[in-house]
């Protein structure tokens, strides 16, 4: 029989230099991401055989160089200490601008440049000047079209979700779900008020807010907020942080949303009750509260339940679908969770997977647990959603047993 009890103290030291040099290479991301996204599209569009008169290879090289030291410079003044709107905004899209640029670089560079040559399209010039234009031209319409999805009212999406555990008595409850506004540097105020009428158009009974509400503090943001005061309810309207709230004194988000009406579910809940059924609605603090250091703020599934019958049906608010884990442990019903924005940006979306169980939708977990992922009503930074359309859902909770009509 082997002896395996010092191969494991043994194992843990290989993996601990490992897991260092790990993160000593995480460090260097922030500055290596900006040089790719820029310098890749710079090699594409300009040097690839192009042939371009000296003039415009020299404008656009000097183009590229300039967004490429502008952007992260535009970005730290902007979202760091400064907190300068207008540097965000210029930031904010050279990154957007430049990650359309870099997929669509890569992606017709691999697959446009061959199938042009197996054609026959042309000498390599040619080729290489059509590449150069597809690319330009297709940047060009997705930024366009982006722009004008991220800026417009997100289109209602409705759905019915049987629970289980619901009661007959609550059957057809509606509950309307908004999360990620984030409010920021471009003034959304007549965009929010907008967004505000659309969910009092739906006539809930429980209006959710899954958190991210701004991006900059409540008072720097209270004017873009303020129209979620005027949101309508029949029961309850509530509120969870979100990680965004942690970047910006997120107890005076909390403050603000009570004095707006909404209910902070901050590891606690609050029952619905209609027809002689019950359920309990529930909300924890996003998952990076306890890191933040503000007393009193992490996520504590079982302080949220604590004195809840555990045989009622539970509806849980929390920010980030990886919450599931540990609702699916407890036996919630139903998660509802923003955070992905559905990848915002076509194709981060499979950045997001690495992080996140679920990117958008409805999706099972464990025996009875149904998580809901929003893409978002809102967006961050970049002013883009290229196939990744926001939202405002409608959620009509259905009982297995509904009552009879007489």
């Amino acid at each position: 029989m082997t002896d395996t009890s010092n191969a494991r103290p043994a194992e843990s030291e290989a993996q601990a230099p490992r897991q260092s040099r790990l993160r000593r290479l995480m460090r260097f991301i922030p500055l290596i991401a900006p040089v790719l996204l820029w310098a890749v599209p710079c090699w594409v569009l300009l040097h690839t055989g192009q042939h371009w008169p000296l003039p415009v290879t020299l404008v656009g090289t000097a183009l590229f160089a300039l967004a490429l030291i502008g952007m992260p410079l535009m970005m730290m003044r902007g979202h760091g200490r400064r907190q300068q709107d207008r540097a965000a905004i210029i930031g904010d899209t050279l990154l957007g601008t430049s990650w359309i640029l870099f997929t669509w670089s890569v992606l017709l560079g691999v697959l446009l440049r061959p199938a042009l040559t197996v054609a026959s399209v042309g000498d390599s010039q040619d080729r290489a000047r059509i590449v150069t234009w597809a690319i330009l031209g297709i940047t060009a319409v997705l930024l366009g079209w982006g722009y004008a999805e991220a800026r417009r009212v997100p289109r209602v999406r409705r759905l019915d979700v049987q629970l289980p555990r619901l009661g007959a008595g609550l059957d057809g409850i509606r509950v309307a779900l908004i999360t990620d506004t984030h409010y920021g540097p471009l003034d959304r105020t007549r965009w929010s008020a907008r967004v505000c009428e659309t969910v009092n158009t739906l006539e809930a009974d429980l209006v959710c807010h899954t958190g991210d509400i701004a991006d900059g503090t409540a008072e720097r943001r209270r004017a873009q907020a303020a129209p979620l005061g005027t949101v309508r309810a029949t029961r309850a309207r509530v509120y969870v942080t979100g990680n965004h709230e942690y970047y910006s004194e997120a107890q005076g988000w909390v403050d603000l949303m009570d004095e707006l009406g909404w209910e902070p579910l901050r590891n606690r809940h609050l029952l619905l009750e209609r027809g002689g059924d019950t359920l309990v609605v529930a909300g924890v603090d996003d998952v990076t509260a306890e890191s933040s250091g503000l007393a009193g703020h992490r996520a504590h599934l079982a302080g949220a339940l604590n004195g809840a019958d555990p045989d009622l049906p539970v509806l849980l608010l929390a920010h980030q679908p990886k919450f599931i884990d540990r609702a699916a442990a407890a036996g919630i019903d139903l998660q509802l969770s923003g955070h992905t924005h559905g990848g915002q940006i076509w194709p981060f979306h499979h950045l997001v997977r690495i992080d996140q169980p679920a990117l958008a939708g409805l999706s099972h977990h464990g025996p009875r647990t149904l998580l809901y992922t929003s893409r978002g009503t809102g967006f961050w930074g970049p002013p883009f959603r290229v196939f990744a359309p926001s939202e405002i859902t409608l959620l009509v909770l259905r009982s297995p047993h509904p009552p009879t009509s007489i």
